[in-house]
């Protein structure tokens, strides 16, 4: 078979492929890098952890199964070139990394929000990782697969979710002794509700640390409202 036919035949295969998603929407990336940003979503469904701090808990269970070709279409109806694959925890579902790939090959900026309770070593390395290290505030922290760290370019981002000064502390002391900021971005995030931003801008100062501090921008827009 002529090798054109096959990757055809290939490409075929795999958008015929299902995945269980939770929501697809267009909205302003409001964390990493490219807050700003207009971003399509894909929130797939399904989550290994339960943090104390989760926003997103609908997405353990909600959902209705999709064919790739069925994502792609409402994905190409927004005509952006940022796509976010998020969850939940998207890798808990094996044919994520077959939508990532594709996403890529159509040529979408892509990034991953993960856990990092999952090995995100098969995953495509065009994907900007956003590996979420569980801090002992979440709860989750022994559920961290710190094997990921060694996945990680520089083109991925490491975040912390900041609960209170333990978890600073905690997250600090991750940064100074691995050395994150050498092989990635790192952000700090406030957990929203929980810790307001402007102390943990003043810890960040205080310690001079190599990090970005982010806050959920899509929250300070129009709050807790899915699809935004």
């Amino acid at each position: 078979m002529p090798a054109v036919l096959l990757r055809e035949r290939q490409r075929a295969q795999a958008l015929s492929a299902t995945l269980r998603v939770n929501e697809i929407f267009f909205s302003i990336q409001g964390e990493t890098s490219k807050v700003g940003l207009p971003t399509v979503f894909i929130r797939l469904t399904g989550c290994p952890l339960r943090c104390h701090y989760c926003d997103t808990t609908y997405a353990f269970h909600e959902g209705e199964h999709m064919s790739l070709a069925d994502i792609f279409g409402k994905v190409r109806g927004w005509q952006a070139g940022h796509v976010t694959v998020t969850g939940g925890e998207p890798l808990a579902q094996k044919d994520c990394l077959v939508l990532l790939t594709l996403l890529c090959n159509e040529g979408y900026q892509v990034s991953l929000e993960t856990s990092g309770a999952v090995d995100v070593a098969p995953v495509d390395a065009r994907v900007v990782k956003i590996l979420d290290i569980k801090t002992p505030g979440s709860g989750e922290a022994a559920k961290n697969r710190w094997e990921n760290l060694e996945h990680l370019s520089a083109l991925d981002q490491i975040k912390f979710v900041i609960r209170d000064r333990a978890d600073y502390e905690w997250a600090t002391h991750l940064l100074r002794s691995r050395r994150l900021n050498e092989t990635c971005e790192v952000l700090y995030s406030p957990s929203h509700g929980e810790l307001p931003a402007a102390s943990l801008a003043d810890w960040i100062l205080a310690d001079a640390l190599p990090v970005r501090l982010q806050i959920q921008l899509h929250k300070y827009l129009w709050g807790d409202v899915r699809g935004k």
